[in-house]
């Protein structure tokens, strides 16, 4: 069994930036891919970024050269750096994982934090 918990959200001025944290419990994580998605009202829940076991990292259009993904195994964290933040990207921000070698997500997420961008 894996719990995530994503922490870092708040408000934040367009332009500026915050840095998300999902931590994890669990066996395995560093064989484990993990993903960001993301929820806003009235929306489905979309992809932001991913990164494997082996650190290769995938972006959504809509945040690729502003956002950035990353991992530490040794504290089993996974975060999303988000710079040049703008309104449409204010969502609840989860994150996700999967089976240990696998690269799909989606048997594990958080609960959330919200991210709200606004001035």
């Amino acid at each position: 069994q894996v719990q995530l918990v994503e922490s870092g959200g708040g408000l934040v001025q367009p332009g500026g930036s915050l840095r998300l944290t999902c931590a994890a419990s669990g066996s395995s994580f560093s064989l484990r891919a993990l993903d960001w998605y993301r929820q806003a009202p009235g929306e489905e829940r979309e992809f932001i970024a991913k990164i494997t076991n082996i650190r290769g990292t995938y972006y959504a259009d809509s945040v690729k050269g502003r956002f950035t993904i990353s991992r530490d195994n040794a504290k089993n964290t996974v975060y999303l750096q988000m710079n040049s933040l703008k309104p449409e990207d204010t969502a609840v921000y989860y994150c996700t994982t999967g089976q240990p070698g696998r690269a799909t997500t989606g048997d594990y997420w958080g609960q959330g934090t919200q991210v709200t961008v606004s001035s």
